[in-house]
């Protein structure tokens, strides 16, 4: 317990987050660490956002970003406001540049605490998402039950730094058994980098109800970069405009996350971040002790 660094936990819209502090250090946080984590009921998370010093010029810091059976993700965008809200409070500032492996972030926190986090540009060609062959992604063939009558099917495939693939229901998400079709659907042979699998159920021209699969992670509250993969791919099936609020079935905070998918292609995603509790973790091996102090007088969440 003797090397350990400041962490918090945090959720973004129900996604469990865990912001660790690794700037000044060398080392990352390892695989066995994530999934020792894991396996403990107070720090069970989603995603892993560990806060690394800067690799490029005119960056805040580099966020390396780990699922919870321990493999990389490369995008997660509930946690990047949870890591905007943490180094607001600590430093003051308002807006913020990461690195991450699948690009560069810009966020800032808004004066009524929702933090806006610019995802990036969706990617729709196959063999960049990818996809095991060539489909036009707006509508791929994929499906799951009955030939004659599948439970699901025809899912738009695409990529925010991750891969994505929303299948269109026309009743309320949590009405399917996604715990079953899940693990089937993000292991399939069509995603050989596995997928993200989000149903999405049109309820205007401006809003979606959305439900998701996490590619390493499971079910999960909420999925940031699937809420922006919906958007996008229902505005460019002509399902809805460029601009909707999601709702967020599995989430526990009634509170919708606001997608633009705006005209220079760029995808906008605003929401909540809430800080729960914060601690010190060993990185290498996932010990973790609560810092009971800060919770005793309410801090927030703060990265040193």
């Amino acid at each position: 317990m003797a090397d350990q660094v400041e962490f918090a936990r945090m959720n973004g819209l129900g996604n469990k987050i865990l912001v660790v502090d690794m700037r000044g250090r060398a080392d990352k946080v390892t695989p066995q660490a994530a999934i020792a984590l894991n396996a403990d009921p107070a720090t069970q998370f989603d995603q892993i956002m560990a806060i690394h010093d800067p690799k490029a010029e005119g960056t805040d810091a580099w966020i390396d970003i780990l699922n919870s059976d321990g493999s990389k993700a490369q995008a997660c965008g509930n946690g990047t406001r949870c890591v905007v809200q943490a180094l607001a409070a600590e430093t003051g500032r308002k807006s913020f540049t990461f690195q991450t492996v699948a690009g560069i972030l810009n966020a800032k926190e808004h004066d009524d605490g929702s933090i806006s986090v610019d995802m990036g540009k969706p990617v729709f060609a196959w063999n960049r998402i990818p996809l095991s062959e060539e489909f036009d992604t707006s509508r791929i063939e994929l499906q799951i039950g009955p030939i004659d009558a599948p439970i699901l099917h025809s899912p738009s495939a695409m990529s925010m730094g991750n891969p994505h693939a929303v299948f269109w229901v026309d009743k309320d998400p949590m009405d399917f058994d996604l715990e079953r079709f899940g693990p089937l659907l993000e292991n399939h042979p069509m995603f050989p980098e596995k997928a993200n699998i989000t149903l999405a159920q049109v309820t205007s021209d401006q809003s979606l109800r959305t439900r998701t699969w996490e590619r390493g992670a499971g079910l999960t509250l909420a999925c940031g970069s699937a809420a922006c993969a919906a958007a996008v791919s229902a505005a460019r099936t002509g399902r809805t405009g460029r601009r909707v609020e999601i709702d967020v079935a599995s989430s526990p905070i009634r509170q919708p996350l606001v997608i633009e998918w705006r005209e220079d292609d760029h995808v906008i995603m605003t929401g909540p971040a809430e800080w729960e509790w914060s601690g010190k973790v060993d990185p290498a091996t996932g010990s973790f002790s609560r810092d009971l102090e800060a919770e005793n007088h309410g801090q927030g969440a703060q990265a040193h």
